[in-house]
């Protein structure tokens, strides 16, 4: 049975840091939070570090600004972030699927191709038509609205040209308000499937932890495993990553899980404990609702 905490601060002590899943959790697509900003104050205020752990495919500077901007979430509830878009772009500078590569997803993140100061001697990187490529560099669908199978075309293409896939954002689905969209992780899921070859470079895989790990220690921070908790939503993403790395973890059944939960203000137990069996997961803890 997975224990169900009323708030973060009933079990805070006993950890240093925590890695923070940030849609879902800090905000829902649209706005901040409230209560799970002020839990992750209260931690900061008693002395634990909070990095946001997060499977959005950009450098973390434009999540930052796109925290502050667009979701009103403010600086002071965390201390660095660990981007799932930081550890695939290393990645695709140092050339794992290639010089030219065909773009998958949304114009607003074509920054991703801007130069990294994080690579040494980073491979000229070119965005080209799928019929010259060398490989593909996902970000996200076209149209997030769209099933995945539209691209199944490009993807039998691809497939025969013995393409790899760069995939910058494992996520599947996520919630924009009560709106759910898909991500380049239903992209990734759906190559694979055909054929293709998949690389992932966010939750629940470990390069992006080994990223987070290292933001920990450049903000002065040497954290044992034991005194580190993963939070998020995902059942896919977040927990797997944290069982995976040996780490604490506390589900928060109230965002993509919160119909099979039947989470109002907190899961219903014996729902909580059927999905969490169902899907073959052992979440340290789970609350309704980071707070």
């Amino acid at each position: 049975m997975t224990p169900i905490v009323e708030s973060l601060s009933e079990i805070a002590d006993r950890y240093d840091a925590v890695f923070c899943d940030v849609w879902g959790c800090l905000h829902d697509g649209v706005t901040a939070l409230p209560e799970a900003v002020a839990a992750l104050r209260d931690f900061r205020a008693g002395g634990g570090k909070v990095v946001l752990l997060t499977n959005a495919p950009r450098a973390r500077d434009q999540v930052a600004k796109q925290l502050r901007k667009t979701f009103d979430v403010p600086d002071d509830c965390w201390d660095t972030i660990a981007t799932s878009g930081d550890s695939a772009r290393v990645a695709m500078f140092r050339g794992v699927v290639g010089e030219k590569v065909w773009y998958m997803g949304p114009n607003y993140d074509v920054p991703f191709f801007d130069p990294p100061e994080i690579v040494a001697d980073p491979v000229a990187i070119t965005r080209v038509p799928l019929e010259e490529a060398e490989g593909i560099v996902c970000l996200g669908p076209f149209d997030p609205q769209a099933d995945p199978a539209v691209n199944r075309p490009e993807f039998l293409l691809a497939k025969q040209k013995g393409l790899k896939l760069l995939c910058a954002n494992p996520d599947i689905v996520v919630d924009r308000g009560e709106k759910r969209e898909w991500c380049a992780g239903a992209l990734a899921m759906l190559y694979s499937e055909m054929g293709g070859e998949s690389l992932y470079f966010g939750k629940p895989h470990p390069p992006v932890y080994t990223l987070a790990r290292q933001r920990l220690e450049q903000i002065g921070a040497v954290v044992p495993d034991e005194r580190i908790l993963c939070i998020g939503d995902g059942i896919v993403t977040d927990i797997p990553g944290a069982m995976g790395e040996g780490l604490d973890s506390l589900f928060v059944t109230g965002g993509l899980a919160r119909t099979e939960t039947k989470t109002d203000r907190q899961p219903e137990q014996s729902a909580l404990d059927a999905f969490v069996t169902k899907e073959q997961m052992t979440p340290t803890y789970a609350i309704g609702y980071l707070r």
